[in-house]
């Protein structure tokens, strides 16, 4: 048969997987990077746009129960004409785009229109739910037969396309999507015709997320459950014995931070480290950045002296901005790193000498263990060598204390101070996740440097009754008493991965 010609542009149409961050796949991803358009759904995670290049624009057609932005014919319309216009084209489905998810309508408006498009395989939540809700979908001693339907039809309608009689006398495991505001009905259903009352039932409402909640029952009580327990759409329900596995494999719902809501104010670029490691602890992460990093304006002075940086003694990075600046100005310059010469370097800290591991280079100095601050560092010279006439490029923010330069002079050395970058607020990256804390509310939030502190007291929201504040180290903490506010944690070791386990500390 004849195919119509095509246009340069496609249309990939991907499942973006239930919801954790990890489960898109690696070709979901490639398409999101390659996307000159992304249009996304209500159950399609947030997260995953960040891996959009930049330019590219996103569409937002969420569906939910009584509320679509656009209809189904209007998302079909929309792809067309993008894809017609040689555009690179990523459709991001919550799950699989084929599985209860109107992907081949959507192929098949794309294939009439003659534009090209791929289909791009998605984790389902219907088994990736009950898996993080500790319950297999199919299990050795339980079932060998898995059964998935939509609950989104009415079952008491007499042109239903589910048959409820097999459905209930099946064998195995039955998972059904899209049905919590119908519960009541299915389940009648169920018993009506011949399932036991006393078949294991287990909801899991926003499955994969972090915040996550499961209800269990039969089929006798889970209807009264959900509704004595508000419990709402967008839920997977599991029907089976499987279901009694939960109390023995439930690994998600058990992580030491599950069910906390923490807010990380890195800057964007930084709060993926934070937010992955207390992620993986099972807390809720919101990110607010308040603070966005810049170059100085003075371009000009910060080159001379990285230009010169292999005439001096000792490099000083105080910051993981401070390396990236300095080497983004470095590799201006030089086409060689062998060109810094024999300088030696000085870290602040385990996360500023990880960057400069990261370029391959020794890190020679750096404080003890629980002392990563300035004066740790200044320490860590004193007793490290006589530092009279010792040059020293101290590589820092515009905005910053200054003990390093003040002390190391008078201890005798030429201290220069090459200001890399300076911090400015964060005005438009934040806005969603600040409307979020206002209405949700959160139980902890960290603070990872003065800055990020004083900038979001700039942003002038007031924080949740009863919240936490979490604190990287003393210098971070002396800024938020001063302020009138207490600190409730802060971290022994004054790195990323020493506040992490100040903040598990504290909610044992």
């Amino acid at each position: 048969m004849a195919t119509k010609k095509t246009t340069p542009g496609i249309c990939y149409l991907v499942g973006a997987g239930p919801g954790d961050p990890g489960l898109l796949t690696l070709k979901g991803k490639e398409c999101i990077e390659a996307a000159d358009v992304l249009v996304y759904d209500y159950l399609c995670n947030p997260a995953h746009l960040r891996y959009a290049k930049d330019g590219a624009a996103s569409i937002y057609v969420g569906k939910k129960a009584g509320d679509h932005t656009l209809s189904q014919e209007e998302i079909n319309k929309l792809i067309v004409k993008l894809t017609t216009e040689g555009k690179t084209v990523t459709r991001l489905k919550g799950g699989d785009p084929v599985l209860f998810g109107r992907g081949a309508e959507e192929a098949a408006e794309l294939r009439e229109a003659g534009v090209k498009f791929e289909i791009v395989p998605g984790i389902t939540s219907a088994i990736a739910g009950p898996a993080y809700a500790g319950i297999p979908v199919t299990h050795r001693s339980h079932a060998s037969q898995l059964t998935i339907f939509t609950g989104h039809e009415d079952p008491t309608k007499p042109d239903t396309s589910l048959d409820y009689a097999k459905l209930a006398q099946a064998d195995g495991t039955k998972v059904f999507l899209m049905g919590v505001e119908r519960i009541e009905e299915i389940t009648r259903e169920f018993l009506k015709h011949g399932a036991k009352p006393e078949t294991p039932v287990a909801l899991v409402r926003w499955a994969t997320h972090t915040h996550q909640q499961t209800l269990t029952g039969t089929l006798a009580d889970i209807a009264a459950k959900v509704k004595a327990a508000g419990f709402k759409a967008p839920a997977v329900a599991v029907i089976g014995d499987v279901v009694t596995e939960r109390p023995q494999l439930n690994w998600f719902e058990e992580r030491p931070l599950f069910g906390k809501k923490i807010v990380v104010t890195r800057t964007r670029a930084q709060a993926s480290v934070l937010s992955k490691q207390l992620s993986a602890l099972g807390a809720d992460v919101i990110e607010i950045p308040t603070i966005r990093i810049a170059p100085v304006e003075d371009q000009m002075s910060f080159g001379e002296l990285v230009q010169d940086c292999h005439t001096y003694d000792w490099i000083i990075f105080t910051s993981p901005n401070g390396v990236d600046a300095f080497f983004t100005m470095f590799d201006k310059l030089y086409n060689d790193t062998r060109s810094i010469g024999g300088v030696r370097i000085a870290c602040i800290g385990p996360g500023t000498a990880e960057k400069v591991k990261a370029r391959h280079l020794a890190v020679d100095l750096m404080p003890d263990k629980k002392n990563y601050v300035a004066e740790g560092l200044v320490k860590a010279f004193k007793d490290h060598q006589d530092m009279e006439n010792v040059k020293v490029l101290w590589v820092r923010a515009q905005e910053t204390r200054e003990v390093i330069a003040n002390e190391l002079s008078g201890m005798g050395a030429i201290v220069d101070e090459a200001e890399a970058y300076r911090t400015i607020a964060e005005t438009e990256d934040n806005l969603e996740a600040l409307a979020r804390l206002k209405e949700e509310g959160a139980d902890m939030i960290t603070f990872t440097s003065a800055s990020t502190f004083e900038h979001f007291l700039n942003l002038k929201v007031p924080l949740p009754e009863g919240i936490k504040i979490a604190s990287i180290g003393p210098v971070t903490s002396a800024a938020i008493k001063a302020h009138g506010f207490k600190v409730d944690v802060e971290a022994q070791e004054n790195s990323i991965p020493g506040l992490v386990s100040a903040v598990e500390k504290y909610w044992k």
